[in-house]
């Protein structure tokens, strides 16, 4: 008999439409606040506007869902902490006195 594990964390890897359900709800208000803005500015051109900002958004995050080191750009912390002076510049002689 095969004995399967309990999977406990299955909502950070939930999918929606592809997206990751954090930025689903990201891509959610876009819509919610593009249609608010179709109802108080109706134009034909702000409703294209509209589909075409909304669709630049989900392609946009999904691309960023598929490659997630496009959003990396450097480390935060640094791998030791030192209090070392970085400066090369001497304030004293060895005899203690200031220069």
């Amino acid at each position: 008999m095969k004995k399967f594990e309990i999977y406990k964390n299955i909502r950070k890897r939930a999918v929606i439409m592809g997206l990751p359900i954090a930025l689903f709800a990201l891509m959610m208000t876009a819509v919610i606040g593009s249609l608010l803005f179709v109802i108080f500015c109706f134009s034909f051109s702000v409703i294209i506007g509209v589909f075409v900002f909304n669709g630049a958004l989900y392609i946009g995050l999904t691309h960023f869902t598929r490659n997630p080191s496009l959003l990396h750009f450097k480390k935060v912390f640094p791998q030791a902490i030192s209090n070392k002076k970085q400066s090369a510049l001497k304030y004293e002689d060895p005899n203690g006195h200031l220069t």
